[in-house]
């Protein structure tokens, strides 16, 4: 590991030791210009309509755009000419922000469009003395290290960064052709994690797919493949054993979508929370309360993952707990507990799903649907044999996903070992 050959206390503490001959300033002395962005009007297909970088836009710490999610704005000219973003510019995220991805990320401009930012984002223009990405990183950094935590608040849900006093924090850099060292030297360093982080991710959906392709095949199929087979009578299914049913959901559930309720965040109690609340992609909360004391099956019933399917679909709840009016609730009224979590997970919903915007799969049209019933015996050995393979996939990626979070620590010490000077490039 090559290091400097002198260090000075920073006298801050996220940062430590740096470089003797590293210079210090506030952040926003290193910028030659920032603005916070507009909206602007609806495109109109004219000379002022501009592409509009959002917030939407950030993956993490790069800027992604596709056909799918660019927006174009009409701006007017006076605008557009004090507010232009431009290649090699910074996006800070000023407004916006969650639980896992809080406000105050940053990335750069790897496009060459004519464009603005919308006004939940912040546009930095660095001097002449500063590289962007070497500035770039050092908000990565800080971003990493939660520096950014101190300088939010939050109103109605949504987390604003306060710019100004963010930018009043002092960094250490070296002369402008060392920080491009440096910068250059973390992109390939960057790129070479972000590939092993992505080939982790392709694993993980091939293994997911592969899991997909197992519950099917068993709860349309059954487990013996010399069994005799016969039409369903259901596209997504094809062929099924001939011992087997069909049903409606109706006539295989229970449904107590009545005893369901939502509670807004503002008015759960958490006194004594132990209590699951479940919504459409499962468990959100933990309250005092509960509305359900029983055994079921929740299934969402609006939200995109009824389409991406990016989720779990089906949720096992037993117990007492509390059920919002995004799930339905099922109960098996004589069938295998175990089988049907599967069977349910397993189906094709798509046909079935209303609305666009907000993908929805009521209560009539899910009681409508038809599945592949075996004896019960069958049932318990398919849902026996279905534990133990999911099981070892779902161990499978596990490994992965704890590879991934590996990887990201590794990129953020990276990155703070060289933007702080902890190791030398050259």
């Amino acid at each position: 590991m090559k290091q400097y050959e002198k260090y000075k206390d920073s006298g801050i503490a996220w940062i430590g030791e740096v470089p003797k001959n590293w210079n210090c300033k506030r952040m926003k002395f290193c910028i030659d210009k920032s603005f916070a962005g507009v909206w602007g009007d609806d495109a109109r297909g004219d000379e002022n309509d501009v592409r509009c970088y959002r917030v939407a836009d950030f993956r993490y710490d790069k800027l992604i755009l596709s056909n799918n999610n660019s927006t174009n704005r009409n701006v007017d000219k006076n605008t557009f000419g004090q507010r232009e973003v431009k290649f090699h510019d910074i996006l800070l995220e000023k407004s916006g922000g969650g639980d896992k991805t809080p406000v105050g990320r940053a990335v750069y401009v790897n496009y060459n469009y004519k464009a603005i930012c919308s006004n939940f984002v912040h546009c930095i223009k660095v001097d002449k003395h500063t590289s962007s990405k070497f500035l770039l990183y050092v908000f990565s950094c800080m971003y990493s290290k939660k520096v950014n935590m101190l300088y939010f608040s939050q109103t109605t849900g949504i987390q604003n960064l306060n710019v100004s006093d963010y930018l009043n924090n002092t960094i250490y850099y070296p002369p402008i052709r060392e920080q491009q060292a440096i910068a250059e030297f973390l992109d390939g360093k960057c790129l070479e994690i972000d590939e092993l982080v992505s080939l982790q991710e392709q694993m993980i959906k091939e293994l997911q797919a592969y899991k997909q392709s197992v519950i099917t095949e068993a709860v349309t199929k059954g487990l013996d493949p010399n069994a005799p087979l016969k039409d369903s009578g259901i596209s997504w299914i094809g062929e099924i054993p001939e011992h087997w049913n069909v049903k409606r959901i109706k006539y295989i559930f229970n449904n107590l979508n009545n005893l369901r309720c939502p509670i807004s965040s503002e008015n759960r109690e958490r006194k004594n929370p132990k209590y699951d609340y479940y919504g459409a992609s499962g468990i959100i909360d933990r309250i005092d309360n509960y509305n359900v004391a029983d055994k079921v099956l929740l299934i969402g019933e609006d939200g995109a993952n009824l389409i991406t399917r990016n989720l779990p679909l089906i949720y096992k709840a037993e117990g007492k707990f509390w059920v919002n009016n995004h799930a339905h609730i099922l109960k098996p009224k004589y069938d295998n507990y175990n089988y049907l979590a599967h069977l349910l997970e397993s189906a094709d919903f798509y046909i079935y799903i209303t609305g666009s915007a907000q993908p929805k799969l009521n209560q009539e049209k899910l009681s409508g649907i038809s599945f592949c019933i075996p004896p019960i015996a069958e049932q318990q050995a398919i849902a026996d044999h279905l534990d133990k393979k999911c099981n070892e996939i779902d161990q499978l990626i596990d490994i992965k996903k704890e590879k991934i979070v590996e990887l990201k620590e590794y990129k953020k010490s990276v990155i703070f070992e060289y933007v702080t000077g902890k190791k030398k490039v050259n």
